[in-house]
C-alpha cells in the first residue's frame, strides 16, 4: 500500500501481536530445537523475537526439514533447517557484495537459499566475504571460528584500505574479526581476507618475533633489532644508485610515501614500484 497524506499505521496493537505470535509458531514449527548446543544461542534474532510475542511452548505440529548442510567453506558452515527464509544473505550477496552467488529456490514450504543447481558454496561465485554470516539471524550460517568475548576496536592490517575491525578476543588471543559499522571507510564489510585471514597469522607458532640474519654456512641466527639495522644500512650503502624498491598494499599510504622518499633521496634512485600498481 502506498503512502498517503493523514495515513495512521499501527505497528504495536494486540491485533498486530497476534498475527506476530501465529507467524512466530509456524516458523518454530519446523525450526531445530537445539538451541543450547547452537553457536547463536542468546545471540539469535528469532529467539530475542519469540521471548518478546511470548511464545513459550511448541503448540503446533513440528515438522523436520530435509537436512541440507554445506561444510565446504572452511570459514563458515551454511545449516538449511534453521533458514527462516527472510532473505537478508539473499539481498547482501545481490545488492552489497554485488557477487549473486545465492537466491532463492523452489517455492512454497520447499522454498530453500542456495547456489546454482544447490552444488556446494564453495563450487558457486561466492568469495567468502562472510557478510550473509554476519547478517544472517539465526543459525543458518555460523563461522567456524571460537566465540569471542570484549571486541577491541582496531583496524585492519591486511591492506592499506583503513577498515574499522572490531576484534573479538578470548583468554587473551584474537579469535575473530568483524567489521565496524560506524566507520565511514567500510561501513561493517570486510573481505574475505580481512575477516577470515588476519587474526590466524597474529599468533601463529612460526610468526618471527625477532631478527634473522643470514650465516656464510646457509643458516640464519637470532639477532637484535640494533645489529639487524646496522647490518641492514651497511648493505644498502654499497648499493646507492643502483637500486629498485618494491612497495606494499599491506601498508599505509604514508608508510609507502616514507618509504618511496627514501628511495629517491637517500638511495638516489627512481626505481620505485608498487605490487598494486597492476
Amino acid at each position: 500500500m502506498k503512502v498517503a497524506d493523514n495515513m495512521v499505521v499501527h505497528t504495536d496493537t494486540s491485533e498486530v501481536k497476534a498475527v506476530r505470535k501465529i507467524v512466530m509458531e509456524l516458523l518454530l514449527s519446523d525450526h531445530p530445537d537445539d538451541c543450547l548446543f547452537c553457536e547463536k544461542n542468546r545471540r539469535c534474532d528469532l529467539q530475542k523475537l519469540a521471548y518478546d510475542l511470548g511464545v513459550r511452548e511448541r503448540r503446533m505440529r513440528h515438522f523436520d526439514r530435509d537436512t541440507i548442510e554445506d561444510y565446504s567453506n572452511p570459514f563458515f558452515v551454511r545449516d538449511m533447517r534453521k533458514c527462516i527464509l527472510c532473505g537478508r544473505c539473499v539481498r547482501t550477496c545481490d545488492e552489497v557484495t554485488g557477487v549473486h552467488a545465492i537466491d532463492f529456490m523452489n517455492r512454497g514450504y520447499n522454498s530453500v537459499v542456495a547456489t546454482f543447481n544447490l552444488s556446494d558454496i564453495t563450487k558457486s561465485r561466492c568469495v567468502s566475504c562472510g557478510e550473509c554470516v554476519v547478517r544472517c539471524p539465526t543459525g543458518r550460517c555460523i563461522r567456524r571460528t571460537r566465540r569471542s568475548r570484549r571486541p577491541r576496536r582496531g583496524f585492519c592490517p591486511y591492506c592499506g584500505v583503513g577498515c574499522s575491525i572490531l576484534m573479538g578476543t578470548k583468554a587473551g588471543r584474537i579469535v575473530s574479526m568483524r567489521g565496524d559499522r560506524s566507520s565511514v571507510v567500510n561501513r561493517g564489510r570486510l573481505c574475505v581476507k580481512g575477516r577470515y585471514g588476519v587474526h590466524e597469522f597474529v599468533e601463529h607458532r612460526e610468526r618471527l618475533t625477532k631478527p634473522l640474519i643470514k650465516q656464510e654456512d646457509g643458516s640464519f641466527k637470532e639477532s637484535s633489532w640494533k645489529d639487524a639495522l646496522g647490518l641492514v644500512a651497511k648493505k644498502l650503502a654499497q648499493h646507492k644508485g643502483k637500486f629498485a624498491a618494491l612497495s606494499s598494499a599491506k601498508t599505509s599510504n604514508e608508510d609507502n610515501y616514507v618509504f618511496q622518499k627514501f628511495v629517491r633521496a637517500a638511495m638516489g634512485t627512481n626505481n620505485v614500484d608498487h605490487c598494486a600498481r597492476l
